[in-house]
């Protein structure tokens, strides 16, 4: 074996131990990298605990305080009645901020009906209506409310 070819066989050792080392290098600092994210991985001898939550039943027709808790509408006469007729199309709250006498109630009642597909209501229609005016009549009152209990100041020029 010439001394070039001896060198070269000699390099070819020197480069593949470098390799080895740099994949060595490359493996470890990917195992630090994960040990660093997750300190448990290795180990091995801990218990690891597993808690059990039981679903928690709510009765969506709980009423507290005279009030059905899930739409909080009043509970009165005709209570499940409203909420099983009005509140599948509307928010309880649209339904409560639209206060009417009976008159404009089965005026817009109709109006569902013919215009918005509505189901036909039945006898349901007065005990909706009736609901709707016992709890919810009408207010005289403007658009907005009055201000009150504000400390005006003067502007300055």
């Amino acid at each position: 074996m010439s001394k070039e070819e001896a060198f070269r066989a000699q390099v070819k050792k020197v480069y593949r131990l470098l390799m080895l080392l740099l994949a060595l290098f490359i493996i470890s600092g990917g195992g630090l990298m994960y040990y660093m994210v997750n300190p448990d991985a290795l180990d091995f001898m801990s218990k690891t605990e597993t808690v059990a939550f039981a679903p928690i039943e709510v009765d969506e027709d709980r009423i507290e305080n005279g009030i059905h808790v899930r739409t909080g509408l009043i509970d009165a006469e005709g209570l499940m009645t409203v909420v099983n007729n009005c509140t599948n199309c509307h928010s309880s709250k649209l339904v409560t901020q639209n206060r009417m006498n009976a008159e404009r109630w089965n005026a817009t009642i109709k109006w569902m009906q013919e215009t918005q597909n509505l189901w036909d209501l039945g006898r349901n229609q007065e005990v909706i209506v009736n609901y709707l005016v016992t709890n919810y009549p009408p207010k005289a009152k403007g658009r907005r409310m009055v201000l009150s209990d504000i400390d005006w100041y003067e502007l300055e020029d």
